[in-house]
């Protein structure tokens, strides 16, 4: 049993705040990640919950205890930091054991903790190496290693996968996902990169200038985004926005004149809303395809980057001058060519000027 929660954290540093009423519930066995872009508060958090920063207000509560006076050796967390922190001149298997060395743990107690460490993570062929004779991936592995023998209520991350290549990433996002399932083990996990954040997380906590925008499952996040900027940060390539008025409002959603003069009905929420609001109309790139037939929108093709299975595309489109739009690779299209996109409006997504997102009401059965 290891369930986190945080209520109404707040920090700052001197006169200036970073952190606003952090009210999160963790669950046991849960992979959580925290992600938003540079400086929004997510490593600072997560330092918080380890015991390296104290929290100007709130409280830390692990498995029902309040542990936000705790030191962090007595908090039973585990983290792993982005720099690998091994020791040069000590085997692998010396670096899992250190912890527990410091912890005058038995000689038996320590073979048998590193070697289910290792076998966990693959180490077993290695243990003899020192840190200079492995890959960053290895590397990384001894690090999580030295965390997993101490056997810890909650593992936390922190961006541990932002030295290595793009390739090395991909296979190291899958071993991070198999040692969750192995170790049935709470883990909180803070990257920038939202791809890492899709892929792994039960749930993800977006943040933003140190504010929960939305906690939810990768899918609800995608789907459903709570607000523009939840919306533009989820997804790769980003949503694309364009600008609109409200002509008409019925049972099957907005009636909308896009800029460009382009007509859509939308089916969104329409409480609240009246005939001559001015809204932002989201269109995913992946959601428009190439509709030599029947396109609804056109797009002026000022780059195009084939990447075998897509070709992605940026253009003017209705207003929006950089619309980026993920067609098939096969599309006969070139730069500088005007080119049809079709679009379901179902997959579109409606936002106030204020930011907020309508709710839409087709959107996929989300497990």
């Amino acid at each position: 049993m290891a369930t986190l929660d945080l209520k109404n954290i707040n920090k700052s540093f001197g006169a200036t705040q970073v952190l606003f009423d952090i009210d999160l519930a963790i669950k046991d066995k849960e992979f959580v990640v925290f992600v938003g872009p540079s400086g929004c508060g997510k490593s600072t958090l997560l330092r918080i919950i380890s015991g390296l920063e104290m929290a100007t207000e709130g409280q830390i509560i692990i498995n029902g205890e309040d542990v936000s006076e705790a030191h962090p050796v007595d908090r039973g967390i585990s983290m792993v930091f982005q720099s690998y922190a091994l020791y040069p001149h000590l085997t692998v298997y010396e670096n899992i054991a250190f912890p527990l060395r410091v912890q005058k743990a038995s000689k038996e107690e320590i073979e048998t903790k590193v070697m289910e460490a290792a076998e966990i993570l693959k180490l077993v062929d290695r243990l003899q190496f020192k840190p200079g004779a492995l890959s960053g991936g290895q590397r990384q592995r001894v690090a999580i290693g030295r965390s997993i023998v101490r056997k810890p209520k909650i593992f936390l991350f922190d961006e541990p996968l932002s030295n290595l290549d793009a390739a090395l990433r991909g296979d190291m996002r899958v071993e991070l996902s198999t040692l969750h399932k192995d170790l049935d083990a709470t883990m909180v996990y803070v990257t920038h990169d939202q791809i890492e954040a899709m892929t792994m997380a039960d749930r993800i906590v977006v943040l933003n200038g140190g504010v929960v925008e939305q906690f939810d499952t990768p899918m609800m996040l995608y789907h459903q985004p709570i607000n523009k900027f939840v919306a533009a940060f989820i997804g790769q390539p980003s949503m694309n926005f364009i600008g609109a008025v409200v002509t008409g409002i019925s049972d099957s959603g907005l009636a909308m004149r896009l800029e460009g003069d382009v007509n859509m009905v939308l089916p969104v929420a329409t409480e609240g809303m009246k005939i001559g609001d001015l809204v932002e109309v989201g269109i995913r790139p992946e959601h428009v395809h190439y509709a030599p037939e029947n396109g609804i929108l056109n797009i002026t093709i000022d780059i195009l980057e084939r990447l075998g299975g897509s070709s992605i595309t940026y253009g003017p489109v209705a207003g929006c001058k950089k619309f980026c739009a993920a067609l098939d690779g096969e599309a006969p299209i070139t730069e500088g060519q005007t080119v049809p996109l079709g679009v379901d409006p179902a997959d579109c997504h409606v936002f106030k000027m204020d930011g907020t997102a309508l709710t839409r009401q087709k959107i996929p059965t989300l497990v």
